[in-house]
């Protein structure tokens, strides 16, 4: 599994997110929140829909499963001219970004992030950025279906 590359443009997206961790992640809870309202977001940009993940700066050196952390629902906004009241906002930072691509239900993404994780990024020339990471969804994205498709966003920068 080989990246491309991407040197991302800020981002500016509006959601609703929820604290959880892996031990007990609320994902279908956060989505099914953010779905019926997210019609109420009118400068949205394009028709995807990111799944965004904050973590702390050493989440991953010292892996917890119970460690929290910040998981949105959004879409990418124009600018943040009017944000109804029941989002919030995210603004993703520029940076290099490992974009992999994930094709299949999106129960099976958890083979791919650790795929990604335990045999790609510690064999790779670039070391984890402390980032938000992310997955988009695009019209190709189809949830449960074998030819599903969805792209995953990795923080990484030059090892120095």
């Amino acid at each position: 599994m080989e990246p491309r590359f991407e040197e991302l443009k800020e981002k500016i997206l509006v959601g609703k997110r929820m604290d959880m961790c892996f031990a007990n992640l609320k994902t279908y809870d956060l989505w099914h929140s953010f779905m019926p309202i997210k019609h109420l977001i009118t400068n949205q940009l394009g028709t995807e829909m990111y799944s965004v993940e904050v973590y702390g700066r050493d989440f991953f050196k010292n892996y917890d499963p119970k460690a929290i952390f910040q998981k949105w629902a959004a879409v990418e906004v124009a600018d943040l001219g009017e944000v109804p009241a029941v989002f919030e906002t995210q603004i993703v930072p520029k940076g290099l970004y490992a974009v992999f691509t994930h094709r299949g239900s999106y129960t099976k993404a958890p083979e791919t992030y650790d795929s990604i994780f335990k045999t790609w990024l510690p064999n790779a020339d670039v070391e984890l950025d402390d980032r938000p990471h992310f997955a988009v969804m695009g019209e190709k994205y189809k949830k449960e279906e074998a030819d599903s498709e969805e792209e995953i966003w990795i923080p990484v920068r030059q090892i120095v």
